[in-house]
């Protein structure tokens, strides 16, 4: 179960990001406030809204803006957002999948669309890329939860598919249906993840050189920029030498 995961630098680096985006809890909010709507309010009866509250939990965001974010899909507000995948290629032969929550499918389509065009890619159409994807759940612990056999022995006994642990942390898949339990049964012997969503996981990684990565980066800049975009996946692996020559 255990092996290198290409993943990770996608991962970690989106985590960083997040911290910097001055509009994380907003489109945290967005979200809780949408898995609400669908359900009911209640995080231990609405598997989306746990998942959704979780990720918030693990930003820091604080307790008030969490619970007012689930009041508002019971206010019964004019706001209607709606879930759309945005599929495309970038720079490199990458494949990228853009997950959105948008009140107005024109201005987020335009505005996807520019980012692609004016980043070295091109907008596809549904379903162009999602071929080369599988639709997992994910599960981030930090390192210093445990050795990688305790978090292993755990991620078994929960139901998990596979597990990566590096010196940067745990990385544990599991099949969609069965993030939420896995989640819940890991919380009991690992304590609170830091991460808990449903992921788009690539089948085969593409190697990024310098020249591609910088202009790719610089397009999921742009994308994570955008108020409607939620999250960003794609199948390129930067390594860290490369990534060390941009950042330098």
């Amino acid at each position: 179960m255990a092996g290198h995961s290409k993943f990770k630098n996608i991962m970690h680096r989106k985590g960083a990001q997040d911290k910097k985006r001055s509009n994380l809890f907003s489109k945290l909010s967005r979200e809780i406030t949408v898995a609400a709507k669908m359900g009911t309010p209640d995080p231990d009866m609405n598997p989306r809204l746990r998942l959704a509250v979780n990720t918030a939990k693990a930003q820091s965001m604080p307790k008030d803006n969490i619970q007012r974010a689930i009041d508002k899909a019971t206010a019964g507000d004019d706001e209607n957002y709606e879930e759309v995948r945005y599929e495309g290629y970038g720079p490199g032969g990458s494949a990228i999948i853009v997950e959105t929550l948008t009140d107005n499918r024109n201005r987020t389509a335009t505005a996807v669309r520019t980012a692609f065009s004016k980043h070295g890619g091109n907008l596809g159409t549904e379903g162009s890329v999602q071929h080369g994807f599988e639709r997992l759940g994910f599960i981030v612990y930090p390192a210093d939860v445990g050795s990688e056999d305790k978090v292993l022995e755990a991620a078994m006994e929960a139901g998990a598919e596979d597990i990566t642990s590096t010196e940067d942390g745990h990385e544990i898949w599991t099949a969609a249906d069965d993030l939420h339990q896995v989640a819940g049964d890991l919380e009991k012997s690992l304590g609170e993840a830091e991460t808990v969503k449903l992921a788009w996981k690539p089948n085969i990684t593409v190697d990024m050189d310098e020249k591609n990565a910088a202009t790719l980066l610089k397009l999921i800049d742009v994308l994570d920029d955008d108020d409607d975009v939620q999250t960003v996946w794609g199948n390129y692996d930067i390594s860290d030498e490369v990534m060390e020559k941009i950042e330098g």
